[in-house]
């Protein structure tokens, strides 16, 4: 068979409605609505967790106040975060996955990892930095790129870990970083050395990379 195009793989996954006919679990409580921006030539991949209310309602990824503090730790305006000719941005869950009885977002469909991500990645040239945002990502692109070493143990660690895993490949580089949700506001006060050691080696790396 013929190797996908990157076009051909992105209609596909924008017409997608697995959770609805064919779901692996309780299906969608809300029409499908992917949300991805991907484009063939950028160096950088945001790859996130899931889309919210506030992105399934605009189709723009990270489209509220995480995505302020995400851009802030890239340092980067929203012109450049939503131009896809320069970053890529890909969850591991392309819709909105629902709420639990709390009012959070549930995990990411497990349907989106199993039909897509590695048709995606392997439509497009290799990105020289990915940006794992939460477990599953990390998870995910560790296996993918061959850190599965990183993969085992919780959030903390990976990201506690991320000079390691940074100076494990030379390209493409991964950095591990938690949810900039408000919610990880008390993670972030907990962890000083996040801000401090970490984000000014990815605002320069993605600085780099954009030129």
């Amino acid at each position: 068979m013929p190797s996908d195009t990157l076009d051909a793989v992105l209609a596909e996954i924008r017409a997608c409605r697995v959770c609805v006919e064919h779901p692996l679990g309780k299906p969608l409580p809300h029409e499908p609505r992917p949300v991805l921006h991907v484009g063939p030539r950028s160096r950088i991949l945001i790859a996130g967790q899931a889309p919210g209310t506030k992105v399934h309602a605009s189709g723009r990824s990270f489209d509220d106040a995480s995505g302020k503090r995400l851009r802030d730790w890239l340092g980067i305006d929203a012109d450049t975060f939503y131009d896809a000719e320069r970053i890529s941005i890909a969850a591991m869950g392309f819709c909105f996955p629902g709420q639990d009885a709390k009012g959070g977002d549930l995990p990411p469909r497990r349907e989106c990892a199993s039909l897509w991500h590695d048709r995606l990645f392997a439509a497009r040239k290799p990105f020289e930095l990915v940006v794992a945002v939460g477990a599953a990502s990390q998870a995910y692109h560790l296996k993918r790129l061959g850190l599965e070493r990183f993969a085992a143990g919780g959030l903390t660690e990976r990201v506690e870990r991320w000079r390691e895993i940074w100076d494990a490949r030379e390209t493409p580089r991964i950095v591990p970083l938690p949810h900039p949700s408000w919610r990880n506001t008390g993670w972030l006060k907990r962890h000083p050395w996040f801000e401090a050691e970490l984000v000014p080696v990815l605002r320069a790396e993605v600085a780099r990379l954009l030129g």
